[in-house]
């Protein structure tokens, strides 16, 4: 049973943007295909998923047997005041921590997992399928079936695949059948390969495999970012960061969190964004996947292969191949639209931070925080490292997200590529 002050602080019910969105939101487009998008989402997303992807209401009740999951891997995750970042830094305001690597899969991502899989096995589905980039999506949605009782295939992307074996050896033991992407166990793969088989491999690519792999095997497929229904389920974030800042008597002055399809960040201050103009968001990305600074907003594919609808997103294009580097959930060529949205309006600031930036983070948090975060986490600690330097005097409350820890990335810090 959960606690009374766990119950107080994860919500009972998910958030969804869509209605407080500043304009409508644009559809999903077609790809010419011989059937329409529904039709094939219908075919490899749960129903449930489905619906919530395009439901207009604010608010989705959680499942009990869900709020009962989020409790047994590590829900509420902390929020904590980071004194000796303040310290170290000589900021004259306050430094809060949303630590999400403190579940059990070590990220935000088992958020959406467990739903989802909650939501397949009400539909008597016996196996689920997805991508992951540098992991820990993977890692949640191995996790999640198996709780479920399903099987799980994953499509990891090569260049992770080969820097991270630990990731997939958790996978493994989560019962999961890993393969490095592009693979020679789907078409799409297979043709990659036959023109390039040292490929790094790419998010975009290995959404192509693991649909086409749900589309041979009767499988459903695990959205892992992007599209809406995920960023309603990551809410649990925000919602229960509000509620901790309301207990400790504080409000942000500015909310920081890294950015990849967009999930994290989304779930961490959509929660935030009907109380007006007052916070500063920051979206930190990969210099080396400039996709807000160097992309475009328009409609783009999910995949490389298109086999998904097109979405109105910012974009550096589905065949982008960004380099290799450890921030792997960062290479995604895309974003979420309703992000998108928000920072073509100005309402969320997006900044760049390049690898080197990173690791000098990531040493500075792990030397005075204690925390080893995620690649992809140091790069919203870098923006908020960059924040503090420029508003030290000011008194100004700064919340970051820390999507997950590092304790498997640990050779970015040998100069490895």
């Amino acid at each position: 049973m959960l606690t009374t002050d766990k119950m107080d602080i994860i919500p009972e019910k998910w958030y969804n943007i869509i209605p407080d969105l500043p304009e409508p939101l644009s559809p999903p487009r077609d790809n010419n295909r011989d059937s329409s998008s529904i039709d094939l989402l219908n075919r490899i997303i749960p129903k449930e998923v489905l619906r919530q992807e395009f439901t207009v209401r604010r608010f989705e009740p959680i499942p009990q047997e869900v709020i009962e999951g989020y409790e047994q891997i590590g829900r509420p995750t902390p929020l904590i005041r980071a004194r000796n970042m303040e310290r170290a830094l000589d900021y004259g305001g306050k430094i809060f921590l949303k630590f999400e690597g403190a579940t059990v899969t070590g990220s935000h991502k088992i958020n959406t997992a467990l739903p989802q899989a909650y939501y397949a096995k009400n539909e008597g589905i016996g196996s689920v399928v997805t991508e992951t980039g540098a992991g820990q999506w993977g890692t949640a949605t191995a996790l999640a079936s198996s709780l479920y009782g399903m099987k799980s295939k994953i499509f990891m992307v090569r260049t992770s695949y080969d820097q991270k074996p630990l990731r997939k050896q958790i996978m493994s033991l989560y019962g999961a059948d890993v393969s490095a992407s592009p693979s020679s166990e789907t078409e799409f793969g297979r043709r990659i390969l036959s023109s390039d088989p040292r490929h790094l491999g790419t998010l975009g690519i290995a959404i192509s495999e693991a649909v086409e792999y749900a589309l041979k095997n009767d499988a459903r497929y695990m959205l892992g970012s992007v599209m809406n229904s995920v960023v309603t389920h990551q809410s649990v974030i925000g919602l229960e960061t509000r509620k901790q800042l309301e207990i400790a008597g504080e409000y942000p002055d500015a909310m920081i969190g890294c950015v990849g399809g967009g999930s994290n960040f989304s779930g961490f201050t959509f929660p935030f964004i009907p109380d007006g103009d007052d916070i500063e968001y920051i979206a930190s990305t990969a210099e080396e996947v400039p996709k807000f600074t160097h992309g475009t907003y328009k409609y783009d594919f999910i995949d490389t292969a298109g086999i998904l609808p097109s979405l109105r997103m910012y974009s550096l294009g589905a065949d982008f191949v960004p380099p290799g580097i450890y921030a792997g959930g960062l290479r995604y060529h895309g974003a979420a639209p309703t992000l998108s949205m928000l920072i073509k309006l100005g309402k969320i600031r997006a900044e760049d931070v390049s690898q080197a930036e990173v690791i000098d983070a990531l040493r500075f948090f792990a030397n005075h925080q204690g925390i080893v975060a995620a690649p992809e986490s140091g790069h919203a600690i870098a923006s908020a490292m960059r924040y503090a330097n420029l508003h030290r005097t000011e008194k100004k409350t700064i919340v970051v997200n820390i999507s997950g820890h590092g304790l498997m990335d640990m050779k970015i810090f040998d100069g490895e590529k």
